[in-house]
């Protein structure tokens, strides 16, 4: 396998950590490393615009109702901040699952416009969350920028080179097609970027969907259609689904009751916390406090 080194390396790097449930930073900014030695259970998250690249095992990401599974050699491009539920699918303590994910930033998307041409913008389907075979080289950048850590002088250097490139490669693979719409400041996908990031920022308080449409600058059944393309949920699920995310992780914290963290993000009754808490997570949030390890 041409990987072997790279999976070898990020393997010792999630051993010195020691904390084999997280992302491991990997000494570079935005990028962490995953290692998983066994299948793990679903699990419902919000993805930020990032390339999660497998060097080995399967991963399954579920967008709504549209499944995506990708394994070692392909990655996965997600242009937005998208609510989704995965899970690792192949993986043992013989060959784990072992992965790369970079954040993408969008200030060096926006960066490279001009260094391509009307051709290359152009894309015959673009998703929002989309995987694909990985071109050797956008392997190989991203294996140099995690091989960069621990060496200040080269970080400081290199790594925004080398950040840049992959970028590059990013916006010109067949699953980079939506971060090439994004380059396009008025485009569909620009403007529903712009009102997830007001979602984003204000989700503890009450927005209406023709607010959210002014933002776009577009009609309100037009924002809610393309909305929820790219999200797949309308746009109050989706900031419901941000405010049970953020309860869960305030949950994991002991000094945070249940009606306190359900006020805390937004809720007004408890009662329909816990209940819209179960359903999007399976467990009640009292249960899944007291199953979650606390520390200190």
């Amino acid at each position: 396998m041409p990987y072997t080194e790279l999976i070898a390396e990020i393997q010792r790097l999630v051993d010195e950590q020691d904390n084999p449930a997280a992302a491991c930073p990997s000494g570079i900014e935005g990028l962490f490393a995953l290692r998983s030695k066994a299948p793990t259970t679903l699990e419902a998250t919000l993805y930020e615009p990032v390339i999660c690249l497998i060097l080995q095992g399967r991963k399954e990401t579920w967008l709504g109702d549209r499944r995506v599974s990708f394994g070692a050699g392909e990655s996965l491009i997600v242009s937005h901040h998208l609510p989704v539920v995965s899970r690792v699918v192949e993986a043992s303590s013989v060959k784990p699952y072992v992965a790369l994910i970079m954040t993408v930033d969008m200030n060096i998307i926006r960066s490279l416009y001009d260094e391509l041409s009307e051709a290359d913008l152009n894309a015959a389907q673009a998703l929002s969350l989309d995987a694909g075979e990985t071109d050797q080289e956008l392997i190989q950048a991203m294996g140099r920028l995690f091989r960069l850590a621990g060496r200040p002088t080269e970080v400081h250097v290199l790594a925004p080179l080398v950040r840049r490139e992959i970028h590059f490669r990013l916006l010109m693979a067949r699953h980079g097609a939506m971060l090439r719409q994004l380059l396009r400041h008025e485009s569909v996908a620009s403007r529903i970027a712009k009102s997830i990031n007001r979602i984003r920022q204000e989700f503890r308080t009450q927005i209406s969907v023709p607010e959210l449409a002014r933002t776009a600058g577009m009609s309100p059944s037009t924002f809610h259609e393309h909305f929820k393309t790219f999200t797949a949920t309308s746009p109050l699920q989706y900031q419901k689904n941000l405010r049970l995310i953020e309860a869960r992780r305030l949950l994991s914290d002991s000094a945070h009751s249940v009606s306190g963290v359900a006020f805390d993000v937004g809720y007004e009754s408890p009662t329909q916390f816990s209940r819209e808490y179960s359903r999007r997570f399976g467990v009640s949030p009292r249960n899944d406090r007291a199953a979650t390890p606390q520390t200190g």
